[in-house]
């Protein structure tokens, strides 16, 4: 296949509730939505970044400006045989993963639709329905957080993981492990203390957690190993796995015992399969994270998620627990705590125009 044309879409969707963390607070989400047109078809990918450089230090300005100016060029006049081609092409942009992995997941979806197969079946995915978790986000005060943490848990979802931060963490975890004793429960710090809170995070031991996730920074792996030997419940990486050799890194320090895939964040599907590949042979719980994408990137998501290492619940929701309306359809619903997985061809989401146009706050085109 050759790009005949490609498309970028700014959108603005307003979030069914304010979602904290650690950075801060989001209230809409603008996502970066890459459209490729090549042989009568249309591919869709979506860029996970934020639209400030707080997660990453991508931005979603960033990277329709390397998606524009550098990325899509060197496409240009390019006969793509298959997806895993593109992070070779690519190759000459140092850095800029989450544009790169848009532009993979479009290509990735056009392939699929070419061969008349579902995402899933490309990636050598075996599940149907891929179990689904939840991320409660820092809540003003505990009732909130227990309130929302039971809705939750009324609707199903298999596996809760709380965000926290210093000084909102032992207490609200307690909260919640006294009211649901039984909830497989993790909590995530996205990268917000310091090796100096290990006797203090040592106290989340008590609680039975399934992992502590991104305790320390991005960029502290060894901070991270000298953690791990200190805490019973097992340390998940997430921001500090920014590539495969990254993922061999973390593993070889013993940085970590569980690994959180974001293939929008590492690079695209090509970068995740490789972790996947690594952790399979050393026995590595995985699960696939989510960066309260639409359904474009959560479609990309539940596909990988499909694969058979994959084997903790994802943070792969409903669309309705983000987005009252979505640019993509069907939505994905809860179904007995499970995600259905779409069998259509290429990713099994249609992207409704009339709504994308609705919610669109920019769009560009590119021609070769």
């Amino acid at each position: 296949m050759r790009v005949e044309r490609a498309a970028l879409y700014l959108v603005a969707l307003p979030l069914v509730a304010p979602f904290r963390t650690s950075f801060g607070e989001e209230r809409v989400r603008h996502a970066l939505l890459v459209a490729l047109e090549a042989d009568g078809r249309t591919g869709w990918g979506e860029c996970v970044a934020g639209s400030g450089p707080w997660y990453s230090a991508e931005t979603v300005d960033t990277a329709r400006h390397v998606l524009l100016d550098f990325a899509l060029p060197l496409l240009r006049g390019k006969e793509i045989a298959h997806p895993r081609e593109v992070p070779e092409l690519l190759a000459p942009i140092r850095g800029h993963p989450m544009a790169k992995a848009a532009l993979e997941a479009a290509l990735w979806d056009l392939h699929a639709q070419g061969e008349g197969k579902p995402l899933t079946k490309l990636l050598g995915g075996t599940r149907d329905r891929v179990a689904a978790g939840v991320s409660v986000g820092i809540q003003p005060n505990l009732p909130t957080l227990l309130s929302r943490v039971a809705g939750y848990v009324g609707e199903g979802y298999r596996r809760v993981k709380l965000k926290i931060e210093p000084g909102w963490d032992l207490e609200p975890v307690a909260a919640v492990r006294e009211r649901f004793p039984d909830l497989p429960l993790a909590v995530d710090a996205n990268a917000a203390y310091t090796l100096d809170h290990a006797r203090h995070l040592k106290e989340l031991d008590r609680f039975g957690l399934l992992m502590v996730e991104q305790p320390l920074a991005y960029d502290d792996l060894l901070g991270h190993a000298r953690l791990a030997e200190k805490l019973t419940t097992p340390i998940c990486l997430d921001e500090s796995i920014s590539s495969p050799h990254r993922a061999w890194e973390a593993l070889e320090l013993g940085a970590c015992r569980i690994i959180n895939v974001k293939q929008g964040r590492i690079g695209g599907l090509s970068a995740a399969l490789a972790i996947h590949a690594l952790a399979t042979e050393r026995g590595v719980p995985l699960w696939c994270g989510g960066m309260l994408e639409t359904g474009v990137g959560r479609a990309v998501n539940v596909a990988l998620a499909s694969l058979p290492g994959f084997t903790l619940p994802h943070d792969i929701s409903a669309t309705d627990r983000y987005y009252r309306e979505d640019i993509a359809l069907p939505p994905f619903r809860l179904e007995d705590g499970h995600i259905r997985v779409p069998h259509e061809p290429g990713l099994g989401v249609a992207v409704d125009l009339p709504r994308l146009h609705r919610y669109a706050a920019g769009m560009w085109t590119w021609r070769p």
